[in-house]
């Protein structure tokens, strides 16, 4: 029964995504909701301006009423606080993303909220998990994949959580930077999360809203890959890296979130490593930072880039997947 409760999610966040697109995305235009190319940027870029952005709208919604109706309706066990939490991260992270977006289209400030107030609206989200979790006595024992060891953080699980959820949306923002790039990676992320929360009987809510991600994703990807005619922006980004690390943190599955979201890890240590060596010796590692710029930059095609990209996420999350089904 659980096999289908997981298809006809997928199936409903797909349609749904697919179905609300077109009607969005010409309201978006209308708005004059189009994304502004930073200039030192790849030039390639400079033909994307004006493109509708904030599309994560489309996949928030799709995620959300698709969870709603297949654990309300479809799902024999009764909704608990899982359920809650990843919708709660997945709208609140979109929301502060949407306010980014809003500053950059329609008050023409291309960075959007200042680096101050997206962290305070991130770490104040981060907060009310914790304390819902602690309400619920969460467990506060982490442990490392493909052994038996655990170790108790205590109060420092809080800490936990808070990394995960700041660090996570901030990594997934940085990769999305080309088109297609991120709704790859995410939804093969999240499929991999999914797959392993599926195993998990407590837990197949939290199943269920990854699979609803990844049809979601699929969706929008009709019309985000190479040539976009839609942005996911950061009110999409921010919502996917806050969902991908809720649902590490529900499955207990804290550290693999490393390996299946290494994609995102090495975006952002790619952007990490450029910050330092540049301010300590004036050089720079990367021709560009993100690393899919580099790429770029090196005349690779924005698709070579995207589906090298996309492989090395796949190989990332079926090696998470053997850490835990094959070794634990």
């Amino acid at each position: 029964m659980n096999d289908y409760i997981l298809l006809i999610t997928m199936a409903l966040a797909f349609f749904m995504t697919v179905l609300i697109s077109p009607v969005m995305i010409p309201f978006l235009r209308r708005l004059k909701f189009g994304q502004s190319i930073r200039e030192e940027g790849p030039k390639s870029h400079q033909k994307k301006s004006g493109t509708p952005t904030m599309g994560g709208l489309m996949v928030i919604v799709s995620i959300t009423l698709s969870t709603l109706i297949v654990v309300m309706f479809f799902n024999p066990t009764e909704p608990g606080v899982e359920i809650f939490l990843v919708l709660f991260v997945l709208i609140s992270y979109g929301v502060l993303g949407f306010l980014d977006d809003f500053i950059k289209v329609a008050l023409k400030r291309n960075l959007g909220l200042t680096s101050k107030q997206k962290m305070l609206g991130q770490i104040l989200i981060a907060l009310v998990v914790y304390l819902v979790l602690d309400r619920h006595q969460f467990s506060t024992v982490i442990e490392l994949p493909a052994t038996n060891v655990g170790i108790d953080l205590g109060r420092g699980y809080g800490l936990l959580i808070l990394l995960m959820l700041v660090g996570g949306s901030n990594a997934v923002n940085l990769t999305d930077g080309l088109d297609g790039l991120l709704a790859g990676t995410a939804a093969i992320a999240f499929g991999a999360y999914g797959i392993l929360a599926w195993q998990n009987a407590e837990v197949m809510e939290v199943a269920i809203f990854a699979i609803a991600v990844v049809g979601a994703l699929l969706g929008f990807l009709v019309f985000n890959a190479h040539p976009a005619k839609v942005f996911m922006g950061d009110t999409g980004s921010l919502a996917l890296g806050g969902g991908i690390a809720i649902i590490a943190i529900l499955t207990k599955l804290e550290i693999l979130l490393v390996i299946i979201g290494g994609m995102f890890v090495i975006e952002t240590l790619s952007v990490i490593i450029q910050v330092i060596s540049y301010k300590t010796t004036g050089k720079r590692v990367f021709r560009m930072s993100p690393l899919h710029h580099h790429y770029e930059l090196k005349g690779w095609s924005e698709w070579r880039v995207v589906t090298t990209f996309w492989t090395a996420g796949l190989l990332f999350a079926v090696l998470g997947l053997c850490i835990e089904v094959l070794l634990t």
